[in-house]
């Protein structure tokens, strides 16, 4: 269940692990919020149905039909597991991708200490959630989403940029969260020092406006939109900016490395989960431009570093596959139906 709006990380997670299931023949029923674009891009998947919600998502629980589990990938789907599972008895999981704790009120702790488990994706939530529930949660992380690749597209945005050394960001345009303020600051300040650098920020968001015109006179400061073909984009890349503010973990960071590409992402949350300073990425403070500009021309001035973090980042991401995650995820289930395994899934 995944009653969120839009389709941004949590619900791209959402999508890898029903389809690693499918693969491993499960039946599941996809629950997600009318209008929303999940139940359409997981249309062409086997042995799957889908329910969208009425206009209000606090109904879901009522329509749900019977099943052995309940799995939540947001807020709204865990108080509607809940109250499914206070009329059915049905159990149910909580994957908590937020860095931030829950309310502290008396129903949001019945939601959460109800679920059979609560699962975080890194261990920056897990530590957040232990100390709001006093609970064991284990750690799951997100997956890399295996892109596609389709050369001719590649070659067109190659020749696009004209031999530029691409600096590439990815995220929902929204500077409380993702930064991307900082990201713009640096780029001013390199447009005259490293005029060969062209920055490329790929989504939409609430903020884009205000950051275009931020950013306005910036020649080397691309702004693409939502595009459908982000492994082309992360084909032509030279390395990937990630300024976060707020992280719970960052799994667009898995596609980046997965590239084969060098990170400068920050110091924040999860994200040193994945980004090992000096080894296969360079962290840095957030809300930061000068560090922003200091790490960047680190990589740019020296390729053969650069590209031994690519390659280290590349074998990293390789850890992180949506099979990997759907095989952990089946563990926890089965744990979760078979009485007594329960504490060996978790280990």
């Amino acid at each position: 269940m995944n009653l969120a709006k839009g389709f941004r990380g949590g619900e791209r997670q959402t999508e890898l692990l029903v389809r690693g299931l499918a693969e491993h023949g499960v039946e599941q029923m996809l629950v997600a919020r009318k209008g929303q674009p999940l139940s359409d891009t997981l249309n062409d998947v086997p042995r799957l149905r889908t329910m969208t919600t009425v206009a209000n998502p606090f109904l879901a629980w009522y329509a749900l039909p019977g099943c052995d589990l309940l799995h939540a990938h947001e807020a709204k789907a865990a108080h509607a597991c809940y109250m499914r599972h206070a009329l059915s008895a049905i159990p149910y999981v909580i994957t908590r991708r937020v860095v931030n704790a829950p309310k502290p009120n008396g129903f949001t702790r019945r939601v959460y200490g109800r679920a059979q488990q609560v699962v975080a994706v890194s261990g920056a939530i897990a530590s957040v959630m232990e100390d709001y529930s006093g609970v064991h949660t284990p750690v799951i992380p997100d997956a890399l989403g295996n892109l596609p690749v389709v050369q001719k597209n590649v070659e067109a945005l190659a020749a696009r940029f004209g031999g530029k050394f691409l600096i590439g960001h990815i995220g929902e345009l929204d500077n409380k969260h993702k930064g991307q303020i900082y990201l713009i600051r640096a780029a001013r300040e390199m447009q005259k020092t490293h005029p060969s650098i062209q920055f490329i920020l790929l989504g939409r968001g609430k903020d884009e406006a205000w950051l275009r015109t931020e950013a306005k006179g910036l020649e080397n400061v691309s702004f693409e939109g939502y595009v459908h073909n982000v492994g082309d984009f992360l084909s032509v890349f030279d390395m990937f900016v990630f300024p976060s503010l707020h992280e719970g973990l960052g799994s667009t960071l898995l596609d980046a490395m997965h590239f084969g590409l060098s990170v400068v992402a920050s110091r924040i949350d999860g994200i040193p989960e994945l980004v090992r300073h000096g080894e296969n990425g360079l962290l840095v403070p957030p809300a930061d431009p000068s560090a922003l500009i200091e790490s960047i021309d680190a990589l740019y001035s020296d390729g053969a570093r650069r590209a031994a973090m690519g390659e280290k980042a590349r074998a990293f991401a390789e850890n992180y596959t949506p099979e990997i995650m759907a095989q952990r995820y089946l563990k926890l289930y089965d744990s979760l139906l078979s009485p007594g395994s329960h504490e060996e899934a978790l280990t």
